[in-house]
């Protein structure tokens, strides 16, 4: 099914159709591949040329049961998003209205508990060395945050986008915590969370042999990191045919 027809699924007076199609496939992606954690965790994507609107999941849906048309759409500089009746989940709101508000090039923001992710973020060195070709696309392309304070309620928020100025760093390793992936749109900010998640799962089962592991130089891992970067049109390639799996297959999501 193509996506056009898919937007069509959804109210034409709804906005922003296309974007939300987008988001709630990866909602319903993020489930089979198991990067998910119950009614936890948050996608946003802004909407807006300043990147300040944004939409959002629903407070405490299940990634499972999120449809495109039930996205939340929020302002990130609006004080009393909170006190809405709709208002999205306190840590969801905390965290991604704070990046959208400080980080215009983070036009889609993930933050999961995915399991090598997080076991990652659980090690006293949190650092991903380049030991494969996915290890080897996140070279210098992330940050570990090593000062978790808590719950991401809007000061914690805030001091995670402050980690999140350079464009360049478009993955933050959130120790003790999980991961947060950033990126220009759902595509490529979920085709990076997919390669995230491997790449740790690589790292974590390597480490479990006890054997020394084969490094990189950093030459290369710079050479592999730039040459994925410019691969042509893979992370939308890649999330064209999870969507036309999920059509295949009659998911409502687009709904």
């Amino acid at each position: 099914m193509s996506a056009r027809s898919n937007a069509s699924r959804i109210s034409p007076d709804l906005p922003y159709r296309q974007e939300r199609v987008d988001l709630a496939a990866a909602f319903r992606w993020a489930v089979k591949l198991d990067l998910h954690e119950a009614v936890a965790n948050h996608f946003s994507l802004a909407v807006d040329s300043a990147g300040k609107r944004f939409l959002i999941n629903p407070n405490q849906r299940h990634f499972s049961l999120v449809k495109a048309s039930e996205l939340l759409l929020v302002d990130a500089a609006d004080p009393q998003v909170p006190n809405q009746a709709d208002s999205p989940d306190p840590t969801a709101w905390g965290l991604h209205g704070s990046i959208h508000r400080h980080c215009p090039h983070a036009r889609c923001v993930m933050h999961v508990h995915s399991i090598y992710g997080t076991v990652l973020a659980s090690l006293a060195d949190s650092t991903l060395p380049p030991i494969d070709v996915n290890t080897a696309t996140f070279y210098n392309r992330y940050v570990v945050d090593e000062n978790f304070g808590g719950l991401a309620f809007e000061n914690e928020g805030e001091r995670c986008a402050a980690l999140l100025s350079d464009p360049g760093k478009k993955v933050m390793i959130m120790g003790n915590h999980g991961i947060l992936v950033i990126g220009d749109g759902v595509a490529d900010t979920f085709n990076r969370l997919y390669y995230f998640e491997r790449a740790a799962k690589t790292y974590i089962k390597a480490l479990q042999t006890g054997q020394k592991l084969r490094i990189l130089p950093p030459e290369t891992a710079e050479k592999t990191a730039r040459e994925l970067e410019d691969y042509p049109e893979q992370a939308q390639r890649h999330f064209n045919e999870l969507k036309a799996i999920l059509d295949a297959g009659r998911d409502d999501y687009a709904g």
